[in-house]
C-alpha cells in the first residue's frame, strides 16, 4: 500500500520505474531485509533492476549524497543484484 500510495502522490506506474536503489545500512537488520524483499519481489514481477550500496563503497567521494547514488554505482559499478534463484524439480 506505501509503495501505490507514492506512486500515486508522484504521478508515477511501476512500469515507469526501471531502477531502484538499496542503501543497505546503517539501519536496523529487519528493515534492510524488508526493503530487499520487496526490491526481489519488484524484480521477479517487473524485471526492475536494483542496486545495493553503502555509503562506504563511495569512500573515495567525499561527500556522496543519495541524489548522487546512480552516478556513482555507475562509475565504481556498484551491482548487486542479491538474487539468483535456484529450482529444484
Amino acid at each position: 500500500m506505501l509503495i501505490n500510495d507514492f506512486l500515486s502522490l508522484n504521478n508515477l506506474k511501476i512500469g515507469n520505474i526501471s531502477k531502484v536503489y538499496v542503501n543497505r545500512g546503517p539501519g536496523s537488520f529487519a528493515g534492510i531485509r524488508n526493503s530487499l524483499a520487496i526490491v526481489k519481489a519488484l524484480y521477479l514481477a517487473q524485471k526492475i533492476d536494483y542496486y545495493c550500496f553503502s555509503f562506504q563503497d563511495f569512500d573515495r567521494e567525499n561527500k556522496a549524497k543519495y541524489e548522487n547514488i546512480p552516478n556513482l554505482c555507475d562509475k565504481y559499478k556498484i551491482k548487486k543484484n542479491l538474487i539468483n534463484p535456484i529450482y529444484l524439480s
